[in-house]
């Protein structure tokens, strides 16, 4: 997964892009399949962005025995997953559904959603394949219909969130999901526009943010629409409220000695991984008592010393890593509830 546009593609052939840190991911998250047996058989891994499939083919290639469980909510991205993973057949199950839905996948898979999976896999942010395909308007750089929707069967599109709005609503949308710091006059600009004609292309939208935004800070800012088609991106998906809701289902569903992974692209993503993350490193026994209460200590372990970044030779290799921000744990315990 990606978030940053600017950034060059690095080809693997037929099925799209090289997977963002995949070494590391398998570095973190291999010795948790291991340690249920040497080929993994027996373990369970959840991929719960699969996007193209590309490290979830890499573990099912290096881990033999190992059940992999793939969600995406793009349509298309399961089909073209599915033809890379045929090879490994009844080793997969594959779901429709976005990341949140981690508890009725496991439950398709017939397994339940405590303490039943040992690797977890989130490659935040929008996929190459959505990237490059222009027609699906994620990119500022294409002049395409404004869509954005990772499933483009259901709900709302950009030009809708564009042509329906209020001025509050689309300066909240602005400020908060893309931290933008002119989303009050983009909204006004936006509103002056759509009474003229409704916002239906990329180039419209990309047309209203040059002329809202000052020449200064579009020279030493970036790309001006990047924070806009972030934020509208982040809306019509409703990934944000969709990441709180998975970590939580996430982390119950990790055995222990499970492991999970986090690869964010923008600092918003970040947040919330290391918001969800930290309550549950932190015993729940009252300070100053001379031993922990049993039950109450933490839960897991962080692996990676904060937020770990793409190194020199990786963002070399694969420039869309250079945004990623990646943060890892380990189930220690399981803490009583009441």
């Amino acid at each position: 997964m990606v978030d940053d546009e600017a950034n060059g593609p690095a080809s693997t052939g037929e099925f799209g892009h090289v997977p963002v840190l995949l070494g590391r991911a398998d570095e973190l998250l291999g010795p948790a399949l291991t340690a249920v047996a040497p080929d993994a058989a027996g373990a369970v891994m959840i991929d719960a962005t699969l996007g193209l499939g590309g490290h979830s083919e890499h573990f099912l290639r290096t881990y033999p025995g190992l059940h992999l469980i793939g969600l995406d909510r793009d349509p298309n991205a399961l089909e073209i997953a599915g033809r890379r993973l045929a090879p490994f057949g009844d080793r997969v199950t594959l779901v429709h559904t976005r990341y949140d839905g981690i508890v009725p996948a496991l439950e398709q898979a017939g397994l339940p959603p405590v303490e039943s999976v040992h690797a977890i896999l989130f490659d935040l942010g929008v996929s190459s394949m959505q990237l490059d395909e222009a027609e699906r308007g994620f990119a500022y750089s294409v002049d395409a219909p404004l869509d954005m929707r990772m499933d483009p069967t259901k709900g709302l599109t950009a030009a809708d969130v564009l042509n329906t709005y209020s001025h509050g609503d689309l300066a909240r949308v602005l400020s908060t999901y893309g931290e933008e710091r002119f989303a009050g006059r983009i909204a006004s600009e936006i509103l002056r526009r759509r009474q003229i004609e409704p916002f239906t292309t990329s180039a419209q939208l990309v047309e209203v943010l040059y002329a809202s935004i000052p020449a200064a800070t579009r020279r030493t800012g970036g790309h001006p629409a990047k924070r806009t088609f972030q934020a509208l991106r982040v809306e019509v998906n409703g990934e944000l409220d969709s990441l709180r809701a998975a970590i939580p289902a996430a982390l119950d569903a990790l055995a222990i000695g499970g492991r999970v992974v986090f690869m964010s692209y923008q600092s918003l993503e970040d947040r919330i991984v290391k918001q969800e993350l930290t309550p549950r490193t932190k015993s729940r026994s009252p300070e100053g008592l001379p031993m922990e209460l049993p039950g109450m200590g933490a839960e897991f372990a962080l692996l990676t010393r904060g937020a770990e970044r793409a190194s020199e030779q990786e963002i070399e290799e694969n420039p869309r890593s250079a945004p990623v921000r990646l943060r890892s744990a380990e189930r220690i315990s399981r803490r009583v509830t009441a």
